[in-house]
């Protein structure tokens, strides 16, 4: 729709085609019904590609105060949450309804629910045909997102089309999602769900640091759909480090404690939830009181408390994932129209290229960015 809307408001002959019969599914489901539609502070650096620099163009050209502006323009009411996050008051269907009516004044045609069947290129152009007729058009813009939550009409077709004209797809996976954790440490700590903490995790260039939260199958929180994105990219899968004691220097509070005669998990339940304190302690075997444990054993123990090693066993998939990481390969598309190098008039934007952003409003922007980086040049 941001694609299509400024394409139309510079003259160009718009038909917007979706195959669901529901428009901005993912928007309206987007922060609680609220839609996190942007972030104040989003730059290149909040997201992830394998050409990282990929996405600064088009996000220098439409900032965040660009749309902003636009839910200024149709007086919808907004508020900043945590860092940086920018919410709608009422409701997430005004930024659909913002959009559809920035459509409306480009001139946009729409076919929905409209089925696909074939894409081809010609001399003159692409030809479309679909469920009601087919489309010949100078320009085609693929933005069909990724993978993620297919009960909303999620598809593969952006990839299948970009294998179609020869470019490159790097491997779709669920990103900012739910980690599951393999059956020794399940067993250890699967009866903890509901209980979360304060935490510092990191995996690769990742680090942050936001709420944890234990379900009924691993991990989840705001810092673990966070990180999630960078285990994912790691080839290795190297282990996810917990900091269970964000912006404390562990040696010192411990050593602080050194002389308490009560066990540690009474010790550690100062600070963390008393029954995640216990279950800690028992797969560490620090169950001893403080003032028995040597030098050594309290360096291991801070050790292990700052920097806890936990290598999940997967993922929960894309039913539950915020966004799709990978997507087709952004080394084949101009970083300034979002157009494919060997196919003119071919372009991508959105989740379904290979750029994931953070969580918190940076993949909004990268739709908002994206889009208006093809409708300038579509």
């Amino acid at each position: 729709m941001m694609c299509a809307a400024t394409a139309g408001q510079r003259g160009r002959r718009v038909l917007l085609v979706d195959h669901y019969k529901e428009l901005g599914e993912k928007i309206r489901i987007s922060g609680g019904g609220r839609c996190n539609f942007t972030n104040l502070h989003a730059t290149h650096r909040d997201f992830l590609s394998a050409n990282p620099d990929f996405c600064r163009s088009a996000l220098a050209r439409y900032t965040p105060r660009h749309f902003i502006a636009l839910v200024e323009k149709h007086r919808i009411a907004y508020h900043e949450k945590t860092l940086g996050q920018l919410f709608c008051d009422e409701s997430s269907r005004q930024i659909i309804d913002l959009l559809v009516e920035e459509c409306r004044v480009g001139g946009v045609t729409w076919r929905q629910p409209c089925a696909i069947a074939s894409v081809s290129r010609g001399a003159s152009g692409f030809r479309v045909e679909t469920s009601q007729g087919v489309v010949a058009s100078e320009s085609l813009v693929v933005a069909t997102g990724g993978l993620t939550v297919p009960k909303i009409g999620a598809t593969p077709f952006a990839y299948q089309l970009a294998a179609q004209f020869g470019l490159a797809v790097v491997p779709p996976k669920p990103a900012l999602v739910p980690l599951s954790f393999a059956p020794e440490l399940l067993a250890r700590y699967g009866d903890l769900a509901g209980v979360s903490l304060d935490a510092g995790a990191s995996c690769g260039r990742g680090r942050f640091r936001e709420g944890l939260l234990f379900t009924h199958r691993g991990l989840s929180g705001q810092v673990i759909l966070q990180v999630s994105s960078y285990w994912q990219q790691e080839e290795a899968a190297e282990p996810i480090r917990i900091d269970l004691l964000p912006g404390t220097k562990a040696r010192a509070w411990l050593a602080e404690h050194r002389r308490s005669s009560k066990p540690l998990e009474e010790v550690l339940a100062v600070r963390l939830p008393a029954r995640f304190a216990k279950q800690w302690c028992a797969a560490h075997g620090a169950t001893r009181a403080l003032a028995e444990l040597s030098d050594r054993a309290l360096d291991e123990i801070a050790n292990a408390l700052s920097a806890w090693e936990v290598q999940p066993s997967g993922t929960l998939g894309y039913n539950k994932a915020e966004v799709t990481l990978g997507g087709v390969d952004t080394r084949g598309l101009s970083s300034k129209s979002m157009e494919a190098a060997s196919v003119p008039g071919l372009f991508f934007i959105g989740e379904g290229v290979d750029v994931t952003g953070h969580l918190g409003g940076f993949n909004f922007q990268w739709a908002w960015a994206s889009g208006h980086a093809a409708g300038e040049a579509a």
